[in-house]
């Protein structure tokens, strides 16, 4: 046999356990040393449409795999800066909070404890979804940090009252979030079509202070304008549905809706966030693998959507920083 040793690895798309951007798997969630941290939580038990978005984790990873977090950052050309250098910031994935079959009170609470805890060490938690009911479990987690607002970028509102008794599903989780002490106002981007809330929810979110923005809204007056308008809080976590954007770019999905944000729209969106506020926390919900193409599109759309989101975040930190 010739001789032959192994070359240093190319760590390519289709090599390796499948973690969010080929980032090192922290299984240890209470020692994870990091700035970011990336968490799975598989659950669709409160869904009210098709079902699938429990497999959203792991098509969010796989579509991930594409790209990678290297020394000295990514080059974007168009802004002509460097994002997500490995020597500046650390991101890891902690795998999936624990889904218990039939236990929505306790499939929630798993994920909230995991995040308390993510958050506890000074780690930023990316959360995978998921249904839309995962978002307030994440938010409860997220206590901690101290006062924030929320930007909601979605094709419904979520501000639904319950439900025979059940407020914990997935239309009412901003609802549910408006309710919490440390709170502030929501920032809602995207709100089109027919969706579960009325009228009587829209006027109790405005009455709380919130933004409700359509598609047509914010393409008309600017992200730009609306964000100066609302003057989001000095932190903020954003709770991003995937069927925000339109059912042509994101069809696997538990409610795909058409007129909805393109890539471009949305990384706009994202970019002027991280401008006007520092994220704390995020999540991207309603990625439902079993209704995606070949591909993998939607799936590969949002981890695309969540890095983007990562570097234009840490890219203001470091200017802040000077």
């Amino acid at each position: 046999m010739d001789n032959f040793s192994l070359q240093k690895p190319l760590n390519m798309a289709p090599t390796g356990i499948a973690t969010f951007a080929k980032t090192d798997l922290a299984p240890d969630i209470y020692n994870l040393n990091a700035d970011i941290a990336v968490l799975g939580a598989p659950f669709d038990l409160a869904i009210q449409g098709r079902t699938g978005c429990r497999l959203g984790p792991r098509g969010i990873r796989l579509g991930s795999t594409r790209f990678t977090y290297k020394k000295g950052g990514t080059y974007d050309s168009e802004r002509k800066e460097f994002y997500m250098d490995t020597d500046k910031w650390k991101v890891v994935d902690c795998g999936d909070a624990d889904y218990i079959p039939g236990d929505l009170t306790g499939t929630m609470a798993n994920l909230r404890e995991a995040v308390r805890i993510i958050q506890s060490q000074g780690t930023m938690p990316v959360v995978l979804g998921g249904d839309c009911a995962v978002d307030f479990p994440v938010l409860q987690g997220l206590e901690g940090i101290g006062n924030f607002d929320i930007i909601h970028i979605d094709a419904h509102l979520d501000w639904t009252k319950p439900l025979d008794g059940q407020k914990y599903f997935n239309g009412s989780p901003m609802r549910n979030a408006a309710a919490l002490p440390y709170v502030g106002r929501i920032l809602h981007l995207g709100i089109r079509g027919i969706g579960s809330s009325g009228p009587e929810d829209f006027a109790e979110a405005r009455e709380h202070g919130d933004g409700i923005y359509s598609v047509r809204d914010v393409r008309k007056k600017g992200i730009e304008a609306i964000l100066e308008e609302f003057k989001p809080a000095e932190k903020a976590v954003l709770c991003f549905d995937i069927d925000a954007m339109d059912a042509v770019y994101a069809p696997a999905t538990g409610s795909p809706m058409f007129g909805g944000f393109n890539y471009d729209d949305a990384v706009d969106i994202l970019e002027a966030i991280a401008r006007h506020t520092e994220l704390a926390g995020m999540v991207l919900t309603e990625v439902a693998p079993p209704f995606d193409d070949v591909g993998g599109t939607t799936g590969y759309l949002a981890a695309r959507l969540i890095s983007d989101m990562l570097g234009f975040a840490t890219k203001a930190r470091e200017k802040k920083k000077g």
